[in-house]
């Protein structure tokens, strides 16, 4: 019987030790003056025998969406603390990191100045194109990095762009097209609108980084429409390029409003600010159009225009527009390009001038791009672009023995519209009457808007 038991008591001991052994014992971190200090905020503790890897900046950018990413980068700057979260823009010396909401005690927020670094477990997200850190906690690393803005104003409107997401950099010579508060008056965020190389850009002065208390925010306040401008910021991004301007400087004001003549003895390739008045247009496309607008002065060819299709939409003749671009010349033609507008009060519709007399002299460019009329011209040509209807019609017209060259300019006038079917029914011999755009393509062009057979 005392055997019996002793062998019991031996496999209660033996089962007892093996319990134990199940549970890892966790040994007490010591602390030494070498160890840097850990947040309050630590981040999550990895589950038994799993090693937390800290990635490379490549790897972050290959990880793919919602998985667990753990990366070690230093703060360049943070927005307002709130309820024991913070958001980051981080960075490092190989790209870039937007953390949403990182997990941070009001007293660790106070120590995120710019150049701490940190490790931050977190995952990998996405919104409205913004690839960014979420549901992350970090500690404090040792270390200190200090990005310098990288001058992005060449990668504008290219796919490099979006490579530098989150990034400090800057962007030089944007003008500004426009300016519009949140809430529409100070006190929330400012949506900035520049423009560079005839394309728009928006960008933003996100009131929890940069509040009405800053310079940013003042000096935002203060710009005018036509204003240049130097800029640095965080490329975030939202549906495109969005970046969160820290800093601003005007470097010109906004250029005057040239008169018809200042515009007319301006150099070619060179600045021009006008105001004018819509008279007709061609087919709005990829957010640009093509406009025949004119004052009481003279008349300008508005080539690709930056549009949008809603802003299209209410170029009706008459409309005041303030447009800023550069003037040049093809073939003769001059026109203004690579221009973005603004709507302005006031209206204007021209009434055609006859031109008649003019042809063959040196008076007619004087009138370039005017809206003009011909009276009794011979039709001596009739030619469609590609030999059938559908596309642009060359129309050769006689008057005084000389012969004069006109056109059925398919975006501005379609085949839907009286102008292209009338002018399908016109035989050489017949005469008419003509008014339209004085174009001009090696020589006197004009682009009809209408046409009567009157012989």
């Amino acid at each position: 019987m005392k055997k019996y038991i002793a062998l019991l008591l031996v496999l209660v001991m033996a089962l007892s030790f093996a319990a134990c052994g199940a549970d890892k014992p966790t040994e007490t971190p010591v602390v030494t003056p070498d160890t840097p200090a850990q947040s309050e905020t630590p981040a999550e503790t990895p589950a038994e025998g799993e090693t937390v890897k800290v990635m490379t900046y490549a790897e972050y950018i290959a990880a793919p969406m919602d998985s667990q990413v753990v990366v070690e980068c230093y703060v360049q700057g943070h927005q307002s603390w709130w309820d024991n979260k913070i958001t980051v823009y981080a960075q490092d010396e190989d790209g870039a990191y937007f953390l949403y909401e990182l997990a941070c005690s009001e007293e660790d927020a106070a120590k995120l100045t710019p150049g701490t670094g940190i490790r931050v477990t977190g995952y990998k997200g996405e919104w409205a194109g913004e690839v960014e850190i979420m549901d992350a906690t970090f500690e404090f690393i040792d270390g200190s990095f200090v990005a310098t803005p990288v001058d992005a104003t060449a990668w504008l409107g290219t796919d490099e762009l979006i490579a530098h997401q989150n990034e400090l950099v800057s962007f030089t010579g944007m003008t500004v097209e426009g300016i519009e508060y949140k809430n529409g008056e100070p006190g929330d965020d400012i949506y900035v609108t520049l423009g560079y190389g005839g394309a728009s850009y928006s960008f933003c002065v996100e009131v929890y980084l940069t509040g009405p208390e800053t310079d940013v925010y003042t000096t935002v306040g203060t710009l005018a429409v036509g204003d240049v401008v130097d800029v640095q910021g965080f490329l975030y991004w939202y549906e495109g390029p969005n970046a969160h301007i820290t800093s601003i400087t005007k470097t010109a004001s906004a250029p005057t409003v040239m008169s018809y003549a200042e515009y007319i003895a301006a150099d070619l390739d060179t600045k021009v600010v006008v105001e004018c008045y819509v008279q007709g247009h061609q087919s709005w496309w990829d957010n640009k159009i093509t406009v025949y607008a004119q004052d009481e002065d003279g008349a300008y060819f508005l080539y690709e225009l930056a549009c949008s299709e809603e802003d299209a939409a209410k170029l009706t003749p008459g409309t005041g527009i303030r447009v800023t671009g550069y003037k040049g010349e093809w073939a003769g033609e001059v026109e203004i390009m690579d221009a973005t507008f603004e709507f302005i009060d006031g209206s204007f519709v021209a009434t055609p001038v006859d031109a008649t007399a003019w042809l063959g002299t040196d008076e007619l460019i004087a009138h370039q791009n005017e809206l003009v009329s011909f009276t009794g011209m011979t039709v001596e040509g009739i030619e469609y672009k590609n030999g059938e209807p559908g596309d642009d019609i060359y129309v050769t017209l006689g008057y005084g023995g000389a012969s004069y060259s006109f056109c059925v300019e398919v975006y501005l006038t379609g085949p839907e519209t009286d102008v292209y079917t009338t002018v399908g029914t016109l035989a050489v011999g017949d005469v008419v009457d003509v008014q339209g755009f004085l174009y001009w393509y090696e020589g006197p062009n004009a682009h009809i808007t209408s046409i009567a057979k009157v012989g």
